[in-house]
């Protein structure tokens, strides 16, 4: 397993639990806004107790309203992506945490560099990926509805990271993804253990108490409720009848 904080980051404190730290306690600088985003997202440097890291920050006020989604809800979906990854021992979404910021409470995620090497369009495509296709087994779990090319994440000692986290965990079957080319084939080992990992900690352990803090109570219910599914078939998903199966665009 990577290190689940070796991103190139090069000044990132040294471990997933010290990254935590000094997300939720340092003293956040913007530095900038990634434009291509459709809320608001600020490239910051976060400083504290003598380490620094880059992180993206996503103030809960610079949300876009959804038809599908409460408002002002995405920060914490992203914030319970990140639980359901650690609990599963997948860590495809890198440390984030709620805080509050300069311009009020929101989501702060560690920065990712990307591997320069990477083709993601040629990744996205792969199945022989073991990384990418447990990321197809966690956004099953989180329902996640815009897994994009753009949201993964290489990084260059191999590992794969994905982020955009705010729309998932709806209780409808809302699964969009461009990964589709595992559809109906039976779950690898690890995944079907990570998945029983996570029924077990849904079922009133703590992972189940840490997202009734970000997600309703009948969300919570739907999560348990998919990862059951996926137990018990132990097959990867089809896509939906009634949803448009891949985002737009899918870059």
């Amino acid at each position: 397993m990577a290190d689940p904080v070796a991103a190139e980051n090069a000044d990132a404190p040294d471990g997933e639990e010290a990254a935590l730290e000094l997300l939720e306690r340092g003293t956040l600088e913007v530095e900038g806004r990634l434009v291509d985003a459709s809320n608001a997202t600020l490239f910051c440097t976060v400083r504290g107790g003598g380490a620094e890291a880059n992180c993206v920050y996503k103030p809960i006020a610079g949300e876009r309203p959804l038809w599908d989604f409460p408002t002002g809800t995405l920060a914490g979906r992203e914030v319970a992506a990140y639980a359901v990854s650690k609990a599963a021992g997948w860590n495809v979404v890198p440390p984030t945490v709620m805080r509050d910021g300069p311009f009020g409470p929101g989501m702060c995620q560690l920065w990712i560099d990307l591997d320069p090497a990477a083709d993601l369009v040629a990744l996205s495509r792969r199945s022989d990926h073991a990384g990418l296709r447990e990321m197809a087994v966690f956004d099953a779990v989180v329902n996640n509805a815009d897994r994009k090319i753009g949201h993964l994440l290489p990084v260059a000692d191999g590992h794969l990271y994905g982020c955009d986290h705010g729309v998932c965990f709806s209780e409808d079957y809302k699964l969009r993804t461009v990964l589709w080319q595992w559809r109906g084939k039976k779950l690898p080992p690890r995944s079907l253990d990570a998945a029983r990992r996570l029924a077990d900690e849904l079922d009133g352990g703590p992972l189940a108490h840490e997202l009734s803090a970000h997600l309703t109570a009948a969300e919570v219910v739907a999560t348990r409720e998919r990862v059951d599914l996926l137990v018990k078939r132990n097959v990867h998903p089809y896509p939906p009848e009634d949803w448009p199966a891949i985002p737009w665009p899918p870059v």
